[in-house]
C-alpha cells in the first residue's frame, strides 16, 4: 500500500475478525486508509514495511501483546512519535496507567463508541499531521489551508504543484525539525515508490522558487549532509 494521496494511513491491529472488519470500514468511512493486522507479529512486520500515520492497537493479541508492540514502537527512532491508541477490555486505573507507561497516546476501553474512537484518532492526527485532517497551519507569513488545499504567503495565493504542496505540509507541520531526504521521500512519495534522493532537491528548489517569487526571504533551511527544515 502506498501513500498516493494526502489521506492518513491508520493501522488497525485486532485479532477478532468481526472487530477488525468493523474498524477497517470505520477508518475508511472517516476518510482514512486502513492498514489491517491480525497479530502483534504481523503488525511489527507491516510497521517496518509500510508508513502508517496512526495505530489503533488491541491490548490482547496472540503472540506479541499490544503492550509489547507499543513498547517496540516507542523504542524505534523511526516510529517513536507515531500516535498509538490502545484498545482494551481492562478498565481499571492500574491497567490504564500500564498502557500509558508503555507509550500509548490514548486508551479506549471496550465496548467503545466507533464515533468516539474515530474522534480520538483525528485528535491524535491533528497533533502530528494537521494538514491531513483539514487544519489551517501558519508559519510566519505562510498560511497552508489544508481543507481548501491552498497556500498563501503575505496574503497572496501561491500556485504549488501537488508534490511541492506535500513537501511544504511536511516541513511546516513541525517547524525546526530537520527531515532527511529519505524521510521526505517516505512522507511525500511513499516508501514503495522508487525515487532517487536527488529528486527531493529538485522539488525543494521548485518550492523555494514559489515561496520567494515576490522577493520574500527563504524560509527553508538546508542542513548540509542531512536534509531540510523550515524555520
Amino acid at each position: 500500500m502506498t501513500k498516493k494521496s494526502h489521506s492518513p494511513i491508520v493501522m488497525v491491529v485486532e485479532d477478532d475478525r468481526n472487530q477488525l472488519e468493523l474498524l477497517k470500514s470505520s477508518v475508511m468511512s472517516h476518510g482514512f486508509i486502513p492498514l489491517p493486522a491480525k497479530s502483534g507479529e504481523e503488525a511489527m512486520e507491516l510497521l517496518f514495511a509500510e508508513t502508517p500515520d496512526a495505530v489503533i492497537l488491541d491490548w490482547m493479541l496472540p503472540g506479541i501483546s499490544g503492550l509489547e508492540v507499543c513498547r517496540r514502537i516507542r523504542a524505534s527512532k523511526l516510529m517513536r512519535n507515531l500516535p498509538v491508541i490502545l484498545l482494551s477490555a481492562r478498565a481499571m486505573d492500574d491497567d490504564k496507567v500500564s498502557g500509558f507507561k508503555f507509550g500509548a497516546d490514548d486508551y479506549v476501553t471496550k465496548p467503545y463508541s466507533i464515533e468516539e474512537l474515530m474522534a480520538r484518532v483525528r485528535a491524535c492526527l491533528r497533533r502530528t499531521m494537521p494538514s491531513a485532517v483539514g487544519e489551517i497551519i501558519e508559519f510566519g507569513d505562510i498560511r497552508l489551508d489544508a481543507e481548501q488545499y491552498r497556500v498563501y504567503r503575505s496574503g497572496r495565493q501561491l500556485h504549488l504543484g501537488s508534490t511541492e504542496y506535500r513537501l511544504l505540509a511536511a516541513l511546516i507541520e513541525t517547524p525546526g525539525r530537520v527531515f532527511t531526504r529519505d524521510q521526505l521521500l517516505d512522507r511525500v512519495w511513499g516508501r514503495r515508490i522508487f525515487v532517487e534522493t536527488r529528486t527531493v532537491d529538485v522539488h525543494i528548489a521548485r518550492l523555494r522558487k514559489s515561496l520567494c517569487s515576490n522577493g520574500e526571504g527563504d524560509p527553508i533551511r538546508t542542513v548540509r549532509g542531512v536534509g531540510y527544515s523550515i524555520g
